[in-house]
């Protein structure tokens, strides 16, 4: 087995070895793997696959209770990998807390991995409490947010660590624009 040139010394760790594991930690952004949700292969009419079951909230109202809830996380503080207020929230940890917290249903806790299970709209389609999609770290769906209306989202984004509402029309937000996702159900 080969030994990686980054391998610790005998003696102990060296204070760099920190400085690194806190850069990459703070690179990392949102909790979500490198992996690219891959398109349906054969689309109906409708755009979407046919045998496909949407993870959706069972009432439409909760869309909006969403909004509400999410209004009411803004300023709490951003953890790596957070999935509840009191520890800290990442976008995706902020997003899966929601969801349960307003419907009893659990999505999982990462950016892709809910991209993958929910259903995508036309981003002329988006309506308050859909979700939107970034790729804020050169890979897919790496970062996402609750869209709340007026062309504003609410995310927990790792710089100036804490939950906030920006715009979609933002420079840094509409050049790195991946898509939106529902989570109502169709029709």
């Amino acid at each position: 087995m080969a030994r990686s040139q980054f391998a610790l010394p005998a003696k102990g760790p060296s204070p760099v070895i920190g400085v690194i594991v806190g850069l990459a930690i703070a690179l990392a952004g949102c909790s979500s793997p490198p992996q690219r949700p891959q398109p349906p292969q054969s689309e109906p009419s409708s755009g979407l696959p046919s045998n496909r079951h949407w993870f959706a909230l069972p009432r439409h109202d909760h869309a909006q209770e969403m909004v509400i809830y999410a209004l009411g996380l803004l300023d709490t503080g951003y953890r790596f990998g957070g999935k509840n207020p009191e520890a800290g929230l990442d976008c995706s940890g902020m997003v899966s807390y929601i969801v349960e917290q307003v419907s009893g249903r659990k999505l999982p806790y990462n950016a892709a991995g809910i991209a993958q299970r929910t259903r995508p709209i036309s981003s002329k389609a988006i309506r308050p409490g859909d979700l939107v999609f970034f790729n804020t770290l050169g890979r897919s769906y790496s970062h996402m947010g609750i869209y709340m209306g007026d062309g504003k989202f609410i995310h927990a984004p790792n710089s100036r660590g804490r939950v906030r509402m920006d715009r979609l029309d933002s420079r840094y937000y509409a050049d790195r624009f991946e898509g939106a996702r529902t989570l109502l159900p169709e029709g």
